[in-house]
């Protein structure tokens, strides 16, 4: 039997008031804006609803695959044979933590709006991610960071609920293995992160807001941020950078089908109009071979497919 027959049976009597879209294109909730249609996309917004809807989804078998704000998928043009689950529109709760210093922001709420109320209580730490377009929620699971700062300075722990648990449980940071574009929730992808604490460093609001005004400037300048994409194509390499490395193999301007390499920074792949996720592989693929063959350099993805 179909899985959805029975979810929305189940979910249609536990949880009437949860919104629930049917055949939901993925191109509107990824960066890329690529992607076909996922069978259905849920909207929790509580971790009481969110727990409710991962118990029905596995008892249903839907494959659940939580979601921020897709900045860093690639999900296929056939579409989704699963469950989605968006949290940027429900768990997006912001205040102050427990501890002196810190504050507690839920899966769903954006490293940019999470660096701002930082900034508002004079808590400096999380500049850096003012400019990152992602959540809290995945910016803990791949450790997140530019210009020198990345998650792991700055996180305390995390609220994680693992599939075979009843209950979510604390981890304090060093429990969540966090390293490079790395943490311990990417090798356990069925895991789901409610919420983080930051513990931070008090400072003047005006410099912190003026630190990130810089940083953001610089991105505009120096980032193709008018056009959709996944930010960085591919993880650093050690020793070196991909953009570099991709600009002196002469692959700025490269394209396949509306996918193309940025003219602006050789490390953005970015989607030009139309681009589909086969565009997408292929022209990763070529950016791969060409530098493989011509820097002895593997180019790894740093975006996920789906």
């Amino acid at each position: 039997m179909d899985w959805t027959i029975q979810f929305d049976r189940r979910v249609s009597t536990d949880l009437p008031e949860l919104k629930i879209l049917q055949e939901e294109p993925m191109s509107r909730h990824t960066s890329f804006r690529i992607g076909g249609p996922a069978k259905r996309m849920a909207f929790p917004h509580s971790a009481g609803e969110l727990l409710k809807l991962l118990r029905i989804a596995r008892f249903c078998e839907a494959n659940p695959l939580v979601i921020g704000n897709g900045t860093n998928l690639l999900a296929p043009d056939e579409g989704l044979d699963r469950l989605v689950i968006g949290l940027s529109h429900g768990l997006n709760r912001i205040e102050n933590g427990p501890e002196p210093n810190t504050i507690m922001a839920e899966a769903g709420v954006s490293l940019a709006r999470a660096a701002d109320f930082a900034c508002k209580q004079g808590l400096s730490g999380l500049e850096f991610a003012h400019g990152i377009p992602g959540t809290v929620g995945g910016g803990v699971c791949m450790n997140a960071g530019a210009y020198g700062g990345e998650i792991k300075q700055v996180l305390s722990g995390a609220a994680v609920l693992f599939p075979e648990e009843e209950q979510a449980r604390f981890l304090y940071a060093e429990a969540l293995d966090l390293s490079y574009r790395h943490s311990l929730l990417l090798e356990k992808p069925e895991s789901v992160l409610l919420h983080a604490v930051f513990r931070l460093t008090p400072g003047d609001s005006n410099e912190i807001m003026e630190t990130m005004r810089d940083l953001m400037q610089r991105r505009k300048v120096s980032q193709p941020l008018e056009w959709p994409s996944a930010g960085s194509t591919f993880k650093r390499p050690e020793g070196y950078f991909a953009g570099t490395l991709i600009d002196q193999c002469g692959l700025k301007g490269l394209t396949a089908g509306g996918a193309q390499v940025s003219e602006k920074h050789a490390g953005f792949l970015i989607n030009r109009g139309g681009a589909t996720c086969a565009d997408m592989k292929a022209l990763i693929a070529q950016v791969q071979e060409r530098v493989l063959q011509e820097t002895g350099v593997q180019l790894e993805p740093e975006v996920r497919f789906l």
